[in-house]
């Protein structure tokens, strides 16, 4: 039994601008293909593709962000596995429905016998908690495989094997904590991230969550910083990390 107790965030996907030849901006300073994307849409509204002001990109974006014009940044979109995470914690992420796409790992095809389990951050540190949470947690797993085992034999007469598994483990998943772990690719656009990293990273946001938007805002500041500028992290009065945004819901 593996225990988990920091988030993996990958990053798998990024956008590809392909300028118009016919269009061209008169750009300035270094950009991602995100980035250049987003000033591209922003200036076809104006017609400014010879760059009056001469901003380089960030400028450009950075006055977006301060104007509040945040559907240019629905064109740009990032895709991420997001691995380590519970599925409480997942619960959570999926109800950021509208830019965003999710596929996760389901419980009802793979073999739970071996899975990780995700330790709570407001457990992790304290000796007798821990040591509690790991017997319940090897507890549920090990009653998982005895009930695997066992709908295993009450579907014997089951002919094709796939099914037989399928019918066992979507039973016996039942019994299996909220703390299982999750993977799950997520995609979303800018706007979209920005508005999951502006509720998610507050000091009111559940530890889980809190903490994996703090890894998900490091990656997306690592690709592409104009887009995300205005978001700074910041230790907590818990001591967790937490994050505050300059530009609320652009």
């Amino acid at each position: 039994m593996e225990i988990l107790r920091q988030p993996r965030v990958s990053l798998i996907a990024r956008p590809q601008f392909l300028e118009p030849p016919h269009l061209p901006v008169q750009w300035k300073g270094e950009s991602s293909d995100g980035e250049r994307l987003a000033e591209f849409a922003g200036r076809l509204c104006y017609m400014s593709q010879h760059n009056p002001a001469g901003r380089t990109t960030a400028e450009y974006l950075g006055n977006i962000l301060k104007q509040g014009h945040g559907s240019v940044f629905e064109h740009a979109t990032y895709v991420m596995l997001i691995e380590g995470i519970s599925r409480s914690c997942s619960h959570e992420l999926v109800r950021h429905r509208a830019g965003f796409g999710f596929s996760q790992l389901s419980q009802r095809y793979v073999d739970e016998s071996h899975a990780a389990f995700v330790m709570p951050p407001a457990i992790q540190g304290e000796g007798a908690l821990e040591q509690a949470w790991e017997r319940q947690v090897a507890a549920a797993q090990a009653a998982y495989v005895a009930a695997v085992e066992q709908l295993m034999t009450r579907y014997a007469s089951v002919e094709s094997a796939v099914h037989r598994r399928k019918m066992a483990r979507e039973a016996a998943r039942s019994v299996l904590p909220n703390a299982t772990e999750v993977k799950i690719v997520v995609s979303a656009n800018v706007r979209a991230w920005r508005t999951m990293l502006e509720l998610r990273l507050g000091e009111g946001a559940e530890l889980e969550i809190r903490r994996m938007a703090v890894a998900c805002l490091r990656v997306l500041e690592g690709e592409s910083p104009a887009l995300f500028a205005d978001f700074k992290i910041y230790r907590a009065e818990d001591g967790g990390e937490s994050g505050r945004v300059g530009f609320h819901k652009v």
